[in-house]
């Protein structure tokens, strides 16, 4: 695996100290080399963040991307980052919520990343099946949650166990899937569609 850029490096680092960390590096380097292994065209990002995936990805790869995040301001740094690393016309970025956002989505994509709100993937995972082709793979990040999604969970954070674990179940339980969970960063459910 080719190392990242320094800048992009740079700018994960200092995201990994802020209130919202970037993927973690194992996470990364996954999505990475199975873009590359697909020859992914065409990459889907739910949680976008302040971008520096998506800038992963896409000056590792030739592909496009369609990114969707709500909070303005990380938008914003998502575009500055699009610009800085030369990529932003290969990518296009939906503000708002994913719920609202993924519906009105069409064509199919090799890759999704799914880092938005936990709460809300058994929500997004109908459009995530309907938008992965065949052998594309969707990757749902943080299913485990600080191993409250296996375990005894804070009584705060109960039920955004038990909304993880439908989830799971939902993927693992569906024929069109092959998932597997595996212990990169919180949790990563890498689902291959049949």
């Amino acid at each position: 695996m080719r190392e990242l850029d320094e800048r992009l490096k740079a700018l994960r680092e200092a995201a990994k100290k802020g209130r919202d960390p970037t993927a973690a590096d194992e996470t990364l380097f996954l999505i990475l080399e199975t873009a590359e292994r697909l020859g992914a065209k065409r990459v889907l990002e739910i949680g976008a963040a302040e971008g520096l995936t998506c800038c992963a990805l896409l000056t590792r790869t030739a592909a496009e991307a369609v990114a969707v995040e709500r909070d303005p301001e990380r938008a914003a740094r998502a575009r500055e980052h699009f610009k800085l690393f030369g990529v932003e016309h290969r990518v296009i970025l939906h503000e708002g919520d994913a719920g609202e956002i993924l519906p009105l989505l069409d064509g199919e994509f090799d890759l999704i990343f799914l880092d938005g709100p936990k709460v809300q993937y058994i929500k997004y995972l109908p459009d995530c099946k309907r938008l992965l082709r065949s052998g594309g793979v969707l990757f749902s990040d943080d299913v485990l949650l600080f191993g409250w999604v296996l375990g005894e969970a804070p009584k705060k954070r109960k039920m955004l166990a038990e909304h993880i674990r439908e989830y799971l179940r939902a993927l693992e339980s569906d024929p069109d899937f092959s998932t597997e969970v595996l212990p990169y960063g919180e949790g990563l459910a890498v689902s291959v569609k049949r």
